[in-house]
């Protein structure tokens, strides 16, 4: 006797990935797989083998996520048509479920709406029906936060500022110092192959998911606890992180921070590697891969670079800097002023901490692991408008972010015998030239006003005191709590500003050429002064720390009444050279003293950040998508000296495929390379071809070229 086989009351199901993913602002991440973004409606068109009698068949739809499905936890949700389902009476997260107009229920055509509640965890959730007693697996998707959705936390209701903030795949990232600001393009290529399943994969093996995955999972609904989850994640000082950070000057098993010039390649090489930290990385690099991450989550999210950037490690807002009395630095400090520091602001509300939303808005995410908050190492998210007003008692880690763009310094003489005397007190220094990429364009915007009010006014010292006050219950003793090493002399009061004392450039500093520079004095003296002149040159890393001292020279000048004494200093490349292969940055500082009055000691430094070599890219015709385009790409070795183990790395989302790698051969001296290749275009729009030139004297010569690619 022949079986029978019961026929399915599903006949077919398309869940419309392309025409979804483009309503979902998700067609760039794929157009197979679904992705759609919470609190907006898809479609899914399904067939049935018999007609749909709701009232007495209903469906009753499951959406699940984690390993541990909850309707309590949000993390589950059963929504029906018509709605009829009985629910955990705390159940979160809601989903719902519409006929559509066009729908046939007499033929079993349905078009149905299917909405993730705007407060639905994001992540990899299987979507199922039930009807007629049959069960019936529908897709696979992904659910992302959504800034396009009033009632998501991380509306963002300007379009511009989304397709900026959430679509942009470029972008760039300022560095250098406060009177030497570079910007570097930096590839954010979140939309790349795979990008969903990394940065889900990031989330999976934070700390606080190993060790209570279902609360974990719940907790991703909010857009505050995901922003601190991430931040933790892209480092890997305490977890399964994806850069490994490097501030010295061995990177034998891995790369120097400076090569990388976009995140893809680094979150490509991390999952390829099973989820080995990637090395190596410092604040840029950190900043970077966070933007990609928090953008392709939908969170809004944009890179800012803050220059004279203080690490204020004893929260008393205070810097010490100790020189000696031949002018150079003589010990490092637990706190320091970075050159320049990188961190993330992501766009969310904050009803943690006001119900009114003065705390909404841009918040301070900081994935390069400087301090530890809750016991791991990562920072934020700090409203910007509680940095802005002091309020240093708030969460997460504002005082942290607040001194870092508001910190006082303190500068300190180291004498012979170990005493210490302070010379000066500096309160504008830190937290200068606060910047990010303007929206729709690479012009540099400056926001350094969002952060704190203008240096000199009584509204800015009287927040510096508002936010100290915050501070004096804890254990640290304020003003120059770490100036203990020795005899301490303070000031009783600080002489009146008799000489003034500038540096000036006598020619733009580029690394490969002669430094020259020029120290202006000028005193408001009636009689003639003989000053006793130290000026020391030092190497520096970008996070305030000496690499090696270059060269000291003193003098003795003679200043007079109403006459500026020009001295000019001289740092020949054969001095510095060797110093600026893993570094660019040079710290002249001059040490001035009054030979008659021996007490009156004057302190300025300058902090040089050398201009790369010049180089050239051409591009020949017009691109388009999937079709060969010639670059062209030229460099002149400005040394004496033959450049060794040249390469040269390409890359760029939409251009090519990862990065490429070109070995090149020596180049001798004052000679010039150069080289074309293919490149073959798979995305349309602005597109930024991104060229590194590696060699023995030169770290990381980076250059680029916006494309636009037709279609």
């Amino acid at each position: 006797m022949a079986a029978r086989f019961k026929q399915s009351v599903f006949a077919e199901v398309d869940v419309h990935s392309k025409t979804n993913n483009t309503e979902h602002h998700t067609h760039e991440i794929s157009l197979e797989q679904l992705i759609v973004r919470r609190g907006q409606s898809f479609n899914l068109t399904l067939k049935l083998s018999q007609s749909f009698t709701p009232d007495l068949h209903p469906f009753i739809f499951t959406a699940v996520t984690g390993e541990y499905p909850s309707e309590d936890l949000g993390t589950k949700s059963r929504f029906g048509i018509p709605d009829t389902v009985q629910r955990s009476p705390s159940a979160k997260a809601v989903w719902r479920a519409e006929l559509q107009g066009g729908s046939s229920p007499q033929t079993g055509t349905l078009n149905l709406n299917i909405t993730p509640s705007a407060s639905t965890p994001l992540g990899a959730y299987k979507l199922s029906v039930q009807h007629r007693g049959e069960e019936k697996m529908l897709t696979n998707l992904v659910v992302l936060f959504n800034p396009w959705c009033p009632d998501d936390w991380v509306f963002l209701s300007d379009e511009a500022q989304k397709q900026e903030y959430v679509m942009n795949e470029q972008g760039v990232i300022y560095r250098g110092s406060d009177n030497y600001i570079y910007p570097m393009h930096w590839d954010y290529g979140q939309f790349e192959e795979d990008t969903v399943k990394i940065c889900l994969k990031i989330l999976d093996l934070n700390k606080k998911h190993l060790r209570n995955p279902a609360d974990d999972v719940s907790a991703r609904s909010n857009p505050i606890y995901v922003g601190r989850v991430v931040s933790a994640m892209i480092n890997s000082q305490d977890d399964n992180g994806v850069v490994q950070g490097n501030w010295g000057k061995e990177f034998g098993d891995g790369v120097p921070p400076t090569h990388w010039s976009g995140s893809y390649a680094i979150l490509k090489r991390w999952i390829d590697s099973n989820c080995l930290p990637v090395k190596y990385g410092q604040c840029w690099v950190f900043a970077g891969v966070m933007c990609s991450v928090m953008r392709l989550l939908g969170i809004p999210c944009r890179v800012v670079s803050n220059f004279q950037s203080a690490h204020d490690t004893n929260k008393n807002l205070t810097v010490d800097n100790y020189y000696a009395d031949y002018g150079v630095r003589e010990k490092e400090s637990r706190d320091s002023v970075w050159n320049f520091h990188v961190w993330v602001e992501g766009w969310m509300k904050r009803p943690d901490l006001a119900k009114d939303g003065r705390y909404d808005g841009w918040q301070v995410l900081d994935p390069t692991p400087q301090e530890m908050s809750d016991g791991m190492y990562c920072c934020g998210p700090a409203p910007v408008s509680a940095i802005l007003n002091g309020d240093t008692h708030l969460k997460y880690d504002v005082p942290f972010v607040f001194a870092e763009v508001n910190a006082d310094c303190s500068y300190w003489l180291v004498k012979a015998d170990g005493s210490e005397v302070k010379i000066f007190s500096d309160t504008k220094t830190v937290g200068q030239n606060i910047s990010t990429k303007s929206v729709g364009s690479n012009k540099r915007m400056d926001i350094t006003d969002t952060y704190k009010h203008r240096e000199g006014t009584e509204k800015e010292r009287a927040v510096f005191k508002f936010a100290l006050a915050h501070l004096e219950n804890s254990w640290i003793e304020i003003n120059g709590a770490n100036a203990n090493n020795g005899n301490t002399e303070e000031a009783t009061s600080i002489p009146p500003p008799q000489l003034v004392m500038q540096f000036a450039e006598v020619s733009i500093p580029r690394n490969g050429e002669d430094v020259r520079m020029k120290l202006v004095l000028n005193s408001d003296s009636s009689v003639p002064r003989t000053l006793s002149v130290n000026i020391s040159v030092q190497a520096m890393q970008h996070n305030g720390s000496p690499a090696g001292n270059i060269q000291t020279e003193v003098t003795e000048q003679t200043l007079l009444p109403g006459k500026d004494l020009s001295i000019p200093i001289v740092v020949p490349f054969s001095a510095y050279g060797k110093y600026m292969v893993e570094n660019k940055s040079i710290n002249i500082s001059a040490m001035v003293t009054d030979k008659q009055k021996p007490d009156n000691i004057y302190l300025a430094e300058n902090r040089v950040v050398l201009k790369d070599p010049p180089v050239s890219i051409t591009v020949f015709g017009q691109s388009r998508v999937n079709q060969e385009t010639s670059v062209e790409w030229v460099f002149m070795n400005p040394l004496k000296e033959t450049l060794k183990d040249c390469s040269l790395t390409i890359s760029g989302s939409g251009l090519l495929q990862g990065e490429t790698v070109n070995k090149l051969p020596d180049l001798r001296p004052n000679c010039r390379v150069r080289t074309k290749f293919p490149i073959v275009p798979y995305k349309s729009g602005q597109r930024t071809l991104i060229v590194d030139f590696d060699c023995s004297a030169f770290r990381n010569v980076k250059d680029s070229r916006t494309i636009l690619v037709l279609p």
